[in-house]
């Protein structure tokens, strides 16, 4: 019995363990890096080829490149039929491995193809396919939908073949390749999609598709299957369709914009653990040169825009020698034309060169813009453009050298209005053309996600290099496209290279095949902060100092431009004075806002003469009569009434404890005091909680005598600042008196408020 059992089990123990002693001895030993060849093609060093082999790079790729020098003779082929020439220079390559049996070949696109994993894990998921050549595949057939039906069926993935990318053993590669007969400009995918469809061929050879993108993901036919996901702080293409994370990512046909936002985080470009991963890579340090590059500055006025003086103020301003600046303007608005001129008169012999187009020339915005561009184009000297629209307000004078550094040939600074969302760059485009939001686009402008970004769109303000305008950007119009505006022509024509034809050149039919490699990338940066932009809209010129009017459409810039430097130090430093009882004192408006203030006033010129009559009250009647203009007659009752409510409110809230001002006031009004007109006022009270009164001009340059008097405590306040406002309890206990001038004229601006 025991024998029995022995025989048993020993019986047993073969037919387990032998299979399995045979499936280890005969399951393939992984293959190793070092068998593994990358080849690719690329005539020219385009943005999209510089960007392959960085990701090549960071995976420890070895590539080899095929067809550099060459002309490129295989046509458009992402618009188009071509890519013959593809096949050529692979077959030629290919002679030289068709023997070594243990090589592993990969071939890939490269202008439109960033690795997403590394070599180890493209050699294994390859190998667990079990067959010898993997081509992509693809939801959509390229380039003969009538082959469609002859496609082998399958139940789940991707039916159809795609050439951009395809690895397996050196000699069937070869015996693939071997078998082209065609011409350059033949197109490629054909040529390996009859091939595949050859029932004989494709079992002999052993050929399948990779049909659930393990390795290759084409993103054409699949943007909605696709997902950025970080991981191991890396950023990976995730294909929730598969639930695969594809080796090789592909922005075939028209989704080169997609690949560049996936390029903008995989494998390292960004994460959240560490951010930027390439934002010092190949960049310059300009403080390092012994010389400063020429740059060519192209200024664009093209409407009544706010806060032009400020504009050319902060030009001036940028951190950079000036005498290698040149300066172009082009503007077409005439009631700029008084800021141009001090602007010319002030930077006379500062600049290396100056060339101005005024209104007079009557060009197009797209044709100046043109005309700058080709300024630095043909300048030898000039190595960097630097174009910038009148409604940026550029706040960091080190813009230009920060541009400089980041080393790219199409770059501009993150720029934004205040308190929304619009800005300078698009991250995404809609199916025909115009803006799309990018998923990232809300992190970057609000600086949660910061570094430079590949997008298809920027405006306003950009940095272009010099060696880019002489070569990929060399035609003489990029802003003049079909119906697009300027900005949107040259972002296109610079993504795309698409190039006009002229007279005697290439029909239709034909032209494709001599288009060079597409795409110069452009990037929009936010690792400072460099400025804003501006609203324009309603900005109306009828009055005499029309920035006045901005506190709505732009209050950041008028804050700046028109409150006084030392108003936060009201709460922060305590500066406000009290010089007679329940009577304070502090500043308010800048010296520019009263003299803008009082120009505006002797413009409109009505002044109401101190009468007792007067029309403008609803009683036609006024006790204690000044000379004066109302804010409405200038129709700036309702920004004065916000001046109130922003910035003399809280001030109000500090001095008078527990008392909430409504910002309300019935009577808004500059008066006027001089010895011919009305040299004082008769003590009086106001018809208000509270009163301010600001000085808008300087007493012992613009007037002598003034002042203000309260009689309750006989109290004289005689030097009254610019710029500075008292601010009195209207009622009861403040009766006060306005001093006589003796000299010149004095200005003050009054708000009886709360009445």
């Amino acid at each position: 019995m025991d024998y029995l059992r022995a025989c048993f089990l020993s019986a047993f123990l073969l037919a387990v363990c032998i299979p399995i002693i045979r499936a280890v001895e005969t399951q393939p030993s992984p293959i190793t890096k070092d068998h593994l060849l990358v080849l690719t093609i690329a005539t020219k060093e385009t943005d999209g080829f510089l960007r392959f082999m960085q990701t090549a790079k960071f995976f420890n790729y070895s590539v080899k490149v095929l067809g550099q020098g060459e002309a490129w003779k295989g046509g458009d082929v992402s618009n188009s039929i071509g890519g013959g020439q593809k096949v050529r220079l692979l077959k030629e390559e290919m002679k030289n491995h068709a023997e070594q049996k243990d090589l592993v070949v990969m071939f890939v696109d490269s202008y439109d193809v960033i690795f997403a994993g590394g070599p180890e894990e493209l050699l294994t998921k390859f190998q667990e396919t079990n067959h010898k050549v993997l081509f992509a595949a693809e939801g959509l057939i390229w380039p003969d939908k009538r082959l469609g039906e002859k496609y082998p069926v399958v139940r789940s993935g991707k039916r159809f073949l795609n050439s951009g990318g395809f690895i397996g053993y050196a000699p069937q590669i070869n015996e693939i390749v071997g078998q082209w007969q065609l011409q350059d400009n033949d197109d490629d995918q054909l040529f390996y999609t009859k091939l595949y469809l050859d029932f004989t061929q494709r079992e002999r050879i052993n050929i399948t598709l990779d049909h659930k993108c393990r390795v290759f993901q084409n993103l054409n036919g699949a943007t909605e299957e696709v997902s950025l996901k970080f991981e191991k702080g890396r950023a990976r293409a995730w294909n929730s369709m598969y639930e695969t994370f594809p080796t090789v990512i592909h922005g075939n046909g028209p989704t080169k914009i997609l690949l560049n936002y996936f390029g903008n985080y995989i494998p390292n470009a960004w994460n959240p653990e560490t951010g930027c991963g390439f934002c010092e890579v190949d960049t310059l340090e300009l403080s390092s040169l012994s010389e400063f590059p020429q740059v060519t500055i192209g200024i664009f006025i093209e409407q009544p825009t706010p806060f032009v003086p400020e504009f050319l103020e902060r030009i001036l301003a940028l951190d950079y020698p000036k005498e290698k600046l040149s300066i172009f303007i082009h503007n077409k608005a005439v009631y700029h034309e008084k800021h141009i001129k001090t602007f010319w008169d002030q930077t006379k012999n500062v600049y290396r060169s100056r060339k101005l187009v005024g209104p007079e020339e009557d060009l197009s915005e797209g044709e100046a813009r043109n005309m700058g561009l080709d300024t630095c184009r043909q300048d030898k000297e000039c190595k960097y453009y630097f174009s910038i629209d009148a409604d940026v307000v550029l706040t960091n004078p080190k813009t230009l050298v920060l541009l400089i550094d980041q080393n790219r040939k199409i770059i501009s600074p993150l720029v934004t209005r205040h308190g929304k969302l619009w800005s300078n760059f698009w991250g995404a485009l809609s199916s025909d053309g115009y803006y799309a939001r990018s998923e990232d686009y809300i992190d970057i402008v609000q600086g949660k996600r910061v570094g430079v970004w590949n997008v298809p769109y920027l405006a306003h303000i950009y940095l272009i290099k010099g060696e880019t305008l002489r070569s990929e950007l060399k035609e003489r119009n990029y802003f003049i496209l079909e119906k697009l505006d300027p900005d949107m022509a040259m972002c296109r024509n610079a993504r795309e290279m698409t190039l006009q034809r002229e007279k005697d050149s290439p029909s239709p039919e034909t032209f494709h095949m001599l288009r060079p490699p597409k795409g110069v990338f452009m990037y929009i940066v936010n690792r400072h902060e460099y400025g804003r932009i501006i609203s324009t809209a309603n900005y109306n010129i009828s009055h005499y100092n029309n920035d006045l009017w901005q506190i709505f459409e732009n209050p950041v810039e008028w804050r700046q431009k028109y409150i006084n430097e030392n108003y936060t130090k009201i709460f922060t430093e305590n500066i406000s004075e009290q010089p007679c009882p329940d009577v304070f004192w502090f500043p308010i408006l800048s010296e520019k806002a009263c003299d803008e203030l009082v120009e505006e006033m002797e413009h409109y010129g009505q002044w109401s003469g101190g009468k007792y009559a007067d029309h403008r009250l609803s009683g036609g009647y006024e006790n204690v009569p000044t000379d004066d203009i109302h804010m409405s007659q200038i129709g700036f009752d309702k920004e004065w009434l916000h001046f109130i409510r922003e910035f003399i409110a809280p001030v109000t809230l500090k001095v008078f404890a527990g008392y909430y001002t409504k910002g309300y006031a019935l009577l808004n009004f500059v008066v006027k005091y001089n010895p011919a007109r009305q040299a004082f006022l008769r003590p009086h009270h106001d018809a208000s909680t509270f009163t301010i009164n600001i000085a808008l001009n300087k007493k012992g340059i613009d007037f002598l005598g003034g002042g203000c008097k309260f009689a309750r405590y006989n109290c004289t306040i005689e030097s009254p600042r610019k710029g500075w406002s008292f601010m009195h309890p209207g009622r009861l206990t403040h009766l006060h008196e306005g001093l006589p001038t003796t000299k010149g004229t004095r200005y003050i601006a009054v708000s009886f408020i709360d009445p």
